[in-house]
């Protein structure tokens, strides 16, 4: 299977390469691409793919400028941040559509999806994408962008209830099951949401899920040190009472993360 990737943030896409090539390993990746004119340069000198990742969100517009721009005869998983109520518009007109930060078994769900498609529609294309509805659907429904991500969250203290401003948090921990931040300035605060449901909706440029008991805001690294078999051990302040250590799989996306 040859599958195109279209995706502008750099880190999202090594990552999207990384679990595709994992899940899909006949499959060869004919490009990953940044921008709407990329795109259209590759789309018209090369065959269709089978199958095309594509970010809405792209460096020099939508990627449905891609749609006006020529016919795009292959099926689409689209990867977007747009909110619940866009999404059902992705699924009723593409194969299907993937929520960022994107999770493995979702990937794997979709890919899934578009192979029983193809036994289905067999000699058909399976499931274009409708372009013209979708727009309009979106255009109804869309959230804009920046109101995508949480800025604050609701934290208890006792038996009082207040918010605080997510920038001000160093990282969000698990304790026995809880939930809790830190703040910059050595608060702790216990939450009501899952690391899983704040790694879903925190900003991924500004927090980073560093394992299973942490997401760790870039400003609150303080170092980081090679450990052994290709770990990465990281300093944080307020230091925390544990070691944070990451593991091989996701240091290279760790320090893609933090610029280097």
């Amino acid at each position: 299977m040859r599958i195109l990737i279209v995706e502008d943030e750099a880190i999202a896409a090594r990552r999207l390469r990384k679990m595709v090539e994992a899940l899909e390993p006949a499959s060869q990746i004919e490009a990953v691409l940044d921008s709407v004119a990329s795109s259209v340069e590759w789309l018209k000198t090369n065959s269709a793919p089978d199958l095309l990742l594509l970010d809405i969100e792209l460096a020099d517009g939508q990627s449905f400028e891609i749609f006006a721009q020529l016919e795009v005869s292959c099926p689409v998983i689209f990867t977007t941040a747009y909110d619940e109520h866009v999404l059902k518009a992705f699924r009723l007109n593409s194969v299907d559509y993937l929520l960022k930060p994107i999770q493995e078994k979702e990937l794997q769900r979709s890919l899934l999806k578009f192979r029983n498609m193809k036994k289905v529609f067999a000699g058909q294309d399976p499931h274009l994408v409708n372009l013209e509805t979708l727009l309009q659907e979106i255009n109804e429904q869309r959230t804009p962008a920046a109101d995508l991500y949480r800025d604050r969250i609701l934290v208890k203290q006792g038996h009082r209830m207040f918010s605080v401003i997510c920038q001000e948090v160093a990282y969000f921990f698990t304790k026995e099951k809880v939930t809790f931040l830190r703040t910059k300035d050595d608060r702790h605060y216990q939450v009501d949401f899952t690391l899983e449901e704040l790694e879903r909706s925190l900003n991924p440029k500004d927090f980073f899920r560093a394992n299973r008991q942490f997401i760790v805001n870039f400003a609150a690294v303080a170092k980081v040190s090679q450990e052994l078999n290709a770990k990465l051990k990281i300093s944080l302040h307020p230091d925390p009472e544990e070691e944070i250590m990451i593991s091989r799989e996701k240091a290279m996306e760790f320090r893609a993360w933090l610029g280097e």
